[in-house]
């Protein structure tokens, strides 16, 4: 009918377009002026023009008698593009997980590596068209995220995917349904982004927004050949980032001890401990694309004297109120703990111990590491690049001079990067070392230091090569006080130090003597070379000033394993006369406890061996009965014997220090039964006091990545000599071969450990009826 309007659609109308009411639903007419009306039909003309340009000009070139018409929210909404959900493909079977080598990580995240590609998948409000939409995401990390500072990210939708940058191609579309490949650059940095979808309609120029809900985990990336922490291998890349389990050595290098460390990367929650770690350095986020910067960082954190990092150093043998390092046999609830507490300091840690939370965080991370042991490791502190020892005008030893030592052993880390800050050729295995010993720019920290720059004693290249180089090349240089006070050098051992560099084999449990990658072979003109030039930058520049000439040696022999805990220490001590003329000396020995850091405890037995040589004769023999020393022993169960003499027809002054330990036994451990996912298993612990007397308050810890329900074993006292056996009951969630770890805490007893394989099955059909015996081969280290 004339003057009639058509209907509106929805109430919703109401109150946004003219002649609208809520009376069903129809407009109701209004009087106006003509030039009112023409005002009006000019303004919802401009909108409809907006809304939709194709109808617009349908209806302009219409009669001059057009229908104005009017259009419901819901038409606007049939435009919007929204994200309904996100998807990020995080399942393990997803390819994501899959092809960034990733998927053992126990996390329902999405956890990927830089430089790679990577897919999601958005479910849509309707369908997308490139023509009429825009579409980009944003990640954001850190507290603060800034796009200057690479921590705050747009990622552009594009038609094809370049290198170097962040961006983002549609690669597959199912009606609402799309899939984005997105790609990163090889200097992302790393952390836990938030992911926000923004989409944009161009006809209505509406934007929306959507925020997920899940994190992305962003890591290093040594499969990638243009990352600096790229590694070549497949066999290396599956021990050095992806193995969870290792092996660690201690002793002495004529007593090289073994024992299993699980360092538990992909346990349930570690990634996120190990992401606190860094947040607590206070660095900024902006500082973790750097990966000498990341290794620098938790070199310093993982220590705690001046930054309340991960573990808190204990040497003195009284771990009241925390746990025995030797008790530790993995990383993963040292971490836990620490992220649980707030990052308060784990109580408590020695090298080993620091080495193999160290490896944990940055396997997590991404940069291939592995726990290196140094025997005869020297502590250089003067930074005269020497080891030196004092004696006063009678050849007695002064102690409060004596501030130089050389561990037993030492455990620290290599990690594998390029060094785009350094000289061409120092790339590779860099040494780094958590252990607080010497401050570094203020921070207890050590590293990264190039190997190369370290064996050639290019000690002027960064970080802390001086006092890498002098752990495992210095000499060791005797010094007597003079009449007059000062000092002359009267001896020095060139082979004292860095001996049986070790670490775990790539592929099996072997060890590896990796030495060769520390220096030269020891007394080659090569090796002289790199220690001279290094000590050219040391304290004591003009040592190698006077050579001294000997033709009487002195030195230490073990026989077979060396003396057992419980057992006289027998030892030889042998003097050659080199020379053609007979030869008389007085050797004055000393036998004292050790720490394994070098630092003397007591002195338990003195002697005065008068010695006569004839030319090309040798003299031997010494003997420490276990009853001088069973009450003097600390941790690691380490005794220093320390010669000195002179031979009257020379002068020449005889020198030498031999460390040893004395062995401990092991823990036996012997799965029974056959393992499979979800099924209750037990495993038989059993072991031998090997000391005449009783041991207090026995624990017995148990570690083992995919397996639920361990728990420390409260035995309490063993008698002497006895026999104990354990049953600990446990739930392997995780299948695949599965080591069990088991150490032995007590305080008259350390270093007791041992460990099993589990082969743990799935559960499938054949379960109930397959009871095929299984073979669990034990392996225990002493």
């Amino acid at each position: 009918m004339p003057g009639e309007r058509l209907s509106i659609r929805d109430n919703a109308a109401v109150g946004r377009f003219h002649g609208v009411s809520a009376s069903n639903g129809q407009a109701v007419p209004e009087r106006h002026t003509e030039s009112k009306m023409k005002k009006e039909e000019s303004g919802c003309r401009r909108w409809f023009r907006r809304a939709c340009p194709c109808c617009f000009r349908r209806q302009n070139s219409s009669s001059s008698n057009s229908i104005l018409f009017f259009f419901s929210p819901s038409f606007s909404s049939e435009l919007t593009l929204a994200v309904r959900s996100v998807d990020l493909l995080s399942r393990k079977s997803d390819r994501n997980k899959k092809e960034h080598h990733t998927d053992q990580y126990n996390s329902d995240q999405l956890i990927i590596r830089r430089g790679q590609t990577f897919q999601i998948e958005l479910d849509l409000s309707r369908p997308f068209n490139p023509n009429t939409d825009k579409l980009h995401l944003e990640m954001k990390t850190g507290p603060l995220p800034q796009v200057s500072k690479r921590t705050h990210i747009i990622i552009p939708l594009v038609d094809e995917l370049q290198d170097e940058s962040w961006e983002a191609k549609i690669v597959e579309q199912n009606v609402n349904r799309v899939k984005l490949s997105v790609n990163s650059p090889v200097t992302a940095v790393i952390g836990k982004y938030k992911l926000t979808i923004t989409t944009q309609c161009l006809k209505t120029g509406e934007t929306t927004t959507h925020d997920h809900d899940k994190d992305i985990y962003m890591l290093f990336n040594p499969w990638c050949e243009d990352d600096t922490v790229y590694m070549e291998g497949e066999k290396e890349l599956k021990e050095y980032v992806l193995n969870d389990t290792g092996r660690i050595y201690y002793g002495t290098e004529k007593q090289i001890g073994a024992r299993t460390w699980n360092f538990g990367q992909f346990d349930e929650g570690i990634l996120e401990a190990c992401l606190f770690v860094l947040d607590n350095s206070e660095v900024p986020p902006s500082g973790r694309g750097d990966p000498v910067n990341v290794v620098r960082v938790i070199s310093a954190m993982i220590n705690s004297p001046d930054d309340l990092g991960v573990l808190e150093g204990n040497w003195s043998g009284n771990y009241a109120g925390g746990t025995s390092p030797t008790a530790w046999s993995g990383s993963v609830e040292i971490l836990r703990q620490y992220h649980r507490e707030g990052g308060k300091p784990v109580k408590y840690g020695q090298c080993w111990v620091f080495s193999g939370v160290t490896t944990t965080v940055l396997r997590c991370l991404g940069i291939p590491t592995r726990s290196v042991t140094n025997f005869q490791s020297a502590h250089d502190t003067d930074v005269s690049l020497t080891t030196d020892v004092y004696f006063d005008e009678n050849m007695e030893p002064i102690h409060h001079l004596n501030s130089d030592s050389v561990w037993n052993f030492h455990v620290w880390n290599d990690c594998w990067m390029a060094r785009p800050d350094m000289p061409p050729g120092m790339g590779g295995w860099q040494a780094v070392d958590s252990t607080p010993q010497e401050t570094s720019h203020g921070t207890f920290r050590c590293g990264p230091a190039s190997l190369a720059a370290i064996r050639s004693g290019q000690v002027y290249l960064k970080f802390d090569t001086p006092f890498v180089f002098a752990e495992v090349n210095s000499d060791k240089i005797y010094w007597q006080r003079n009449l007059d006070g000062t000092f002359g050098q009267i001896h020095s051992e060139k082979k004292a130090v860095g001996h049986c560099i070790s670490t775990k084999a790539v592929g099996s449990d072997e060890r590896v003597d990796i030495t060769h990658l520390y220096k030269y072979p020891e007394g080659s003109e090569e090796e002289r070379i790199a220690v001279e030039t290094a000590c050219r930058y040391g304290s004591k520049p003009d040592v190698y000033s006077s050579p001294i000439a000997e033709d009487v040696r002195v030195e230490v022999m073990m026989e077979g394993e060396g003396p057992r805990m419980g057992g006289d220490a027998q030892l030889k001590i042998v003097v050659k006369n080199t020379s053609s003329q007979p030869r008389r000396t007085t050797l004055h020995s000393q036998v004292a406890v050790m720490y394994y850091t070098g630092v003397l405890k007591d002195t338990v037995k003195k002697d005065t061996l008068n010695v006569e040589l004839n030319p090309q004769e040798a003299d031997a023999g010494a003997r420490l009965p276990y009853t001088q020393y069973q009450n003097q022993l600390v941790d690691q169960a380490a005794l220093m014997l320390t010669l000195s003499g002179r031979v009257s027809e020379t002068q020449q002054v005889l020198a030498n220090q031999t460390s040893f330990r004395l062995r401990t036994p092991d823990l036996n451990i012997e799965p029974m039964g056959e393992a499979y996912v979800g099924k209750e298993m037990s495993a038989k612990i059993t072991f031998t006091n090997p000391l005449p007397c009783t041991l207090r308050n026995v624990v017995i810890r148990v570690e083992g990545l995919g397996l639920r329900d361990l728990h420390p074993i409260r035995v309490g006292d063993v008698s002497k000599h006895a026999n104990v056996t354990v049953t600990e009951h446990f739930i392997p969630t995780i299948a695949g071969k599965r080591k069990l770890v088991a150490s032995l805490d007590c305080r008259q007893l350390t270093q007791v450990h041992g460990v099993a394989d589990i082969d743990v099955h799935e559960i499938n059909s054949e379960y109930e009826a397959t009871r095929s015996e299984n073979i669990f081969a034990f392996k225990g280290f002493y």
